[in-house]
């Protein structure tokens, strides 16, 4: 690790700190040249699973994707940004959790109206309306119904 401020190639570790989240640690360093602190993050670095969507094309998970479709979701809705960003980032671990190199859109999916259906209705209303991509009033109406038996 080079000093930033010297370009020294050594210092040492003054304190080490586990993140709020717990994905990161924070280190604190001073240059043994010119005793300057620093500070560095240290992340765990996944490999990044590939997505097939339906129609069988494959591209790379993307976490603000699933990001903007729970925000739009939850539009105009009493969720705070927090709990959308947790609940991202719960899914986010759940995928790379399978440690898999790919896995199909529908798991996404399913993962995300599991959460919304447990933080509210109205989110998982219109989310489900999307993904499901209803033909007409009667699907709307059947996915109400399973999600009023489920309650």
């Amino acid at each position: 690790m080079k000093c930033p401020y010297c370009n020294h190639k050594e210092d040492k570790v003054v304190d080490s700190r586990e993140t709020k989240e717990g994905m990161s640690i924070r280190r604190r360093r001073e240059c043994l040249k010119c005793a300057k602190r620093f500070t560095t993050y240290e992340v765990i670095e996944y490999s990044m699973p590939m997505v097939i969507k339906k129609d069988e094309r494959r591209e790379t998970f993307d976490k603000q994707k699933i990001h903007n479709g729970i925000m739009k979701a939850c539009e105009k809705r009493p969720i705070s940004v927090e709990k959308i960003d947790e609940m991202v980032d719960d899914i986010e671990k759940q995928v790379y959790s399978k440690m898999e190199k790919e896995i199909p859109s529908t798991l996404i999916g399913e993962l995300i109206m599991e959460r919304l259906a447990k933080l509210d209705e109205v989110a998982y209303v219109r989310f489900a309306s999307v993904y499901r991509q209803f033909k007409d009033i009667n699907a709307y109406m059947n996915e109400l119904k399973k999600f009023l038996v489920d309650k």
